[in-house]
């Protein structure tokens, strides 16, 4: 039996050839739904330039030691035009697949991590990377020692895989501090229950590095034991002749 998907999003996608021996992939998309929509550019996988539809405005999400691109003026306006278009298709949709039930993956990997090494007291970034769910978007939540978290929290829109489903990154700016205990928690529509990952700064500090010196003495160590073994086959070696 064929499955069908009702899909949410509509996407543009092509690849710009830059010389003979490179290639960089141009990524559009329009998508939309009932309360929420996207418009997005990306290339090579980074997301270059999305609209915020709550806020009404365009957002670099890039960091500002990288080259932005530069957009004219009038690309929000297009895209609010674009999120217009795409609710009326949407209708249509519907009416022509009527009955057809919509195919709802949960996520199949949830992992979070620190952005950088983790020094106590140093300001840091917690990151909740989400992958293989369909359809977009999810919902992310954080806490802290068992109490909600939003201040310092940001998701980007989510972004297509090549298998048709959607990735989406969540950070939390914290400093970390001993015993301090965060969760991520994420939910979506095909998930019965929130799935959830825990951090906890006491288990993730890093470790005591072992010294070049803890190295030499082991050598060391082991260097006399052979010596001392090969001494001793020696000594067996000339009683027995």
């Amino acid at each position: 039996m064929m499955k069908m998907k009702m899909r949410l999003l509509l996407f543009l996608c092509g690849v710009l050839r830059v010389s003979a021996d490179v290639l960089h992939e141009d990524l559009a998309i329009a998508g939309c739904s009932d309360s929420d929509g996207e418009f997005m550019y990306a290339l090579d996988g980074e997301e270059k330039w999305f609209a915020d539809f709550k806020q009404e405005k365009g957002v670099e999400p890039l960091p500002p030691f990288i080259d932005h691109a530069s957009y004219p003026e009038g690309t929000y306006g297009s895209a609010v035009a674009n999120l217009q278009i795409c609710r009326s298709n949407l209708k249509s949709c519907r009416q022509a697949m009527k009955g057809i039930p919509e195919q709802k993956d949960g996520p199949s990997s949830l992992v979070i991590y620190t952005r950088d090494d983790v020094e106590l007291g140093e300001k840091n970034i917690l990151v909740c990377h989400v992958s293989g769910f369909y359809p977009a978007p999810v919902n992310v939540s954080w806490t802290k020692n068992g109490q909600k978290v939003t201040e310092g929290t940001s998701i980007n829109v989510p972004f297509p895989s090549k298998d048709s489903t959607f990735t989406q990154i969540s950070r939390l700016d914290f400093i970390p501090q001993l015993g301090d205990i965060y969760s991520c928690s994420v939910d979506h529509p095909a998930l019965t229950e929130p799935l959830t990952r825990i951090w906890d700064v006491e288990l993730n500090s890093p470790q005591p590095s072992v010294g070049p010196d803890v190295f030499c003495g082991l050598g060391l160590t082991i260097g006399l034991l052979g010596v001392a073994v090969g001494t001793f086959f020696l000594i067996k070696g000339n009683e027995c002749s």
